[in-house]
């Protein structure tokens, strides 16, 4: 049987997709019998990952530090068994029946929280997202 694989997806590829990579990555570490093959990418990659991104997950023990931005193409998603979208900003269709899922994260930044705190919050939204995800690809 083969790793299922997930391809998380936002507008940079800066900051939320590239967390909840990580976050499946430690996952997958965590319990590496139930393995899934991880990737990001951007609909429009910027040139930096978000420097509070890194830093929170940093404080769970997940360092993402060393990834670089990627910008999106048809056989990114035509290669994974899902696509997963983080936020309503980025756009995703689906590629040769690839399905596409949206999950829309909550945003701090609607109440009025800002800074490391967002950060933390968006953190721990998209962490138990992904932990449901890692246990529902790999029962």
């Amino acid at each position: 049987m083969t790793a299922p694989r997930v391809l998380f997806v936002c507008v940079k590829n800066g900051g939320k997709s590239q967390m909840a990579a990580g976050l499946m990555r430690a996952a997958v570490a965590a319990h590496p019998d139930r393995p899934v093959e991880v990737s990001s990418a951007g609909t429009r990659a910027g040139s930096a990952l978000n420097a509070l991104s890194v830093d929170v997950l940093r404080e769970v023990g997940v360092d993402i530090g060393e990834e670089r931005t990627r910008q999106l193409t048809d056989d990114d998603v035509r290669a994974a068994d899902l696509v997963v979208v983080l936020g309503d900003e980025a756009r995703v269709e689906p590629v040769d029946g690839t399905p596409v899922e949206v999950w829309e994260t909550d945003e701090p930044s609607a109440r009025g929280i800002e800074g490391v705190e967002r950060m933390r919050l968006v953190r721990d939204d998209i962490a138990a997202r992904v932990a449901e995800l890692h246990g529902r690809l790999t029962s």
